[in-house]
């Protein structure tokens, strides 16, 4: 056949280009159904709704959703704080309601919670938690409120606190697979899941001294706040564990119980003396209520505050899913504040167990310089340990929760040698070099006698320059940097009879301290800006990069596929540190905490 006579290859509309034209009307009204369908006036008296459920983000990625979608993910805790917080004022808001099921998040965001919620109740509005089948995280948050209710055939499991670490070493011996360490010093536990078989006598040590001190405060607040003795408490955990709801309630552990539309009933009728039908407009919950007021605060000057927050791991460069946050970002948020006259201060909120030590040290040189411009606090959340804890070294004041997870002021690099797993595939190969230590970094052996020595050397010099600027910014001799640092982990009230912190409290405690640096009138609200700025969806749209929109909606896709699989993301964290790990020829040192503590 003629090649002529052929037809032409159709082409279609599968560009990027011709995709949008197809995609974002599509997408637009799909968006205003669910815009309309989801508004909703807010009545004059109402039950503030908070569910919460699984972990707790520090912030939440609006850009990682769907365009024009509502996101499918739960508030931050951010944005749950700044909701408590306009709640308090709010007089159409009559009481709130804790919807709690399976929360599982860091010991110090379960005390700022508390502490959110007692705030509310001083503002004379009862707070009632709603516990389905609960936990002691479950049990512990909702101990802060005024009642508690437990679902009708639900029960309690309040069994106490556990630490539990896994170790690989075994594991990948089996497939030929080894690894090197190098660990500045002995308390970088780091390196033990994939050097050792068991915990050190130093893990034992910090995870003894930590466990003890969330277990005593969690039996402490809930024996204050139940009217149960310690003894009692105690008992309850040791010898029950597993507790029926009639049973919790006979112990005292809660008030009521009852199904969730027995008590939205009853709050229905104490509300609005109204019987609860499907017109009742009795309950609003807190998505709805955040996007009905003046977010995140109604400010009374132009005077701003900015809040920078450090979420995740830190590394050089973040991937495509990657999650955590890279020098670009800090670099762009610091400008963004800078530039911008009527910031007058800067929250760092701090979030990360750290990462990557270079980039740490970088941001820590960005936040430095910015210091200078504007006052800058640091306010520590979950966990600010390790690099997390080298970006604090910035701030004027550093605050932190009691049960903050920080320090882990150390280094450590792991070297990876796959050379009995080439063996056992038969996998050879041909190397041809100039330069003596040219293949000395590679995965498929050993390092071995002046490499070796190197190795641990740069791991050396990077903890002594770690410590340096710990003794600089805190004002300490370098020789007591060192016997605080090595790796300790502290929790934020040790920290502060270390000298590694300034003063206990919140986010609200950090702004308020910035306001009062930058004189800002105490008695104003300065309006606060949120840092890392992401383009909304309509933004990048309207500045007609559809490229970059294309992109974006594909990654959301893969990212919402991945949390579908994994709806707790147990292993975000720690994504970019493993690919640091397995990226081959390049040298890693890492200061980062590899794992969290969660309560459940």
């Amino acid at each position: 056949m003629n090649n002529n006579t052929m037809p032409a290859k159709r082409r279609g509309c599968f560009r990027n280009s011709c995709l949008i034209l197809i995609i974002v009307p599509l997408l637009l009204v799909v968006g205003l159904f669910f815009a309309l369908r989801s508004s909703r006036s807010i009545p004059d008296r109402f039950v503030l709704v908070l569910p919460l459920k699984g972990g707790m983000d520090e912030i939440r990625n609006e850009h990682s959703s769907l365009p024009f979608m509502p996101s499918r993910g739960p508030l931050s805790l951010q944005e749950i704080l700044f909701v408590l917080d306009h709640a308090v004022a709010d007089v159409r808001v009559r009481e709130v309601l804790l919807d709690i099921d399976g929360l599982r998040t860091n010991p110090a965001k379960l005390a700022e919670l508390r502490s959110a919620i007692e705030k509310v109740r001083k503002g004379r509005k009862k707070v009632t938690a709603f516990l389905h089948s609960a936990e002691d995280s479950d049990y512990l948050l909702a101990s802060a409120c005024d009642s508690i209710i437990v679902e009708r055939g639900g029960s309690l499991l309040l069994d106490g606190l556990k630490a539990e670490s896994l170790f690989y070493t075994t594991p990948l011996g089996k497939i030929g697979v080894q690894v090197q360490a190098a660990q500045w010093k002995k308390y970088k536990s780091g390196i033990e899941p994939y050097v050792r078989t068991g915990a050190s006598k130093e893990y034992f040590e910090q995870i003894t001294a930590f466990l003890d001190e969330v277990y005593n405060d969690y039996i402490t607040n809930v024996s204050k706040r139940r009217n149960i003795s310690r003894t009692s408490f105690e008992a309850i955990i040791n010898n029950e564990a597993l507790i029926s709801a009639n049973r919790a309630k006979t112990l005292g552990l809660v008030d009521g119980i009852a199904s969730f539309w027995e008590l939205q009933r009853a709050l229905t009728k104490k509300i609005t003396g109204k019987e609860l039908g499907s017109g009742n407009d009795a309950y609003i919950s807190a998505a709805e209520y955040r996007a009905a007021v003046p977010w995140p605060q109604k400010s009374t000057t132009n005077e701003s505050v900015a809040v920078i927050t450090v979420s995740g791991t830190i590394v050089r460069s973040l991937g495509e899913l990657g999650e955590g946050i890279d020098i670009e970002t800090m670099k762009n948020s610091l400008d963004a504040a800078l530039e911008n006259k009527k910031v007058k201060a800067i929250v760092l909120r701090i979030d990360s167990p750290g990462g990557d030590a270079l980039a740490s040290a970088d941001m820590l040189q960005m936040l430095d310089s910015a210091a200078v411009k504007k006052p800058l606090v640091v306010s520590m959340s979950g966990v600010a340990a390790s690099g997390g804890y080298m970006t604090a070294l910035a701030g004027k004041t550093i605050f932190a929760q009691p049960l903050t997870i920080t320090g882990s002021i150390g280094v450590y690099a792991l070297k990876p040698n796959f050379s009995e797993l080439a063996d056992k595939i038969g996998l050879k190969r041909d190397v041809v070099t100039r330069g003596r230590y040219a293949d000395a970094n590679t995965p498929f052996k050993p390092l071995e006698g002046e490499a070796y020595n190197k190795f641990v050397a740069a791991a050396g010099e990077v903890y002594d320059d770690f410590i340096g600027k710990v003794a600089v910014s805190r004002k300490m001799k370098i020789a007591n940097v060192d016997s605080v640092a090595g790796g300790r982990v502290w929790t934020g009230s040790r920290a502060l009879k270390a000298g590694l912190v300034d003063r206990m409290g919140g986010l609200f405690d950090a702004i308020q301290a910035a306001q009062l640096l930058a004189k800002i009138d105490a008695t104003q609200k300065p309006k606060i800006l949120f840092y890392p700025v992401q383009k909304s969806w309509l933004e990048s749209l309207l500045e007609g990069n559809n490229a970059s929109l294309s992109e974006s909606i594909v990654v959301a896709i893969k990212k919402q596929l991945l949390h579908d699989m994994l709806p707790q993301r147990q292993f975000s964290s720690m994504e970019a540190f493993y690919e640091m790990l397995m990226r081959s020829d390049q040298l890693h040192i890492l200061a980062v905490m590899p794992g969290d503590v969660i309560i459940y």
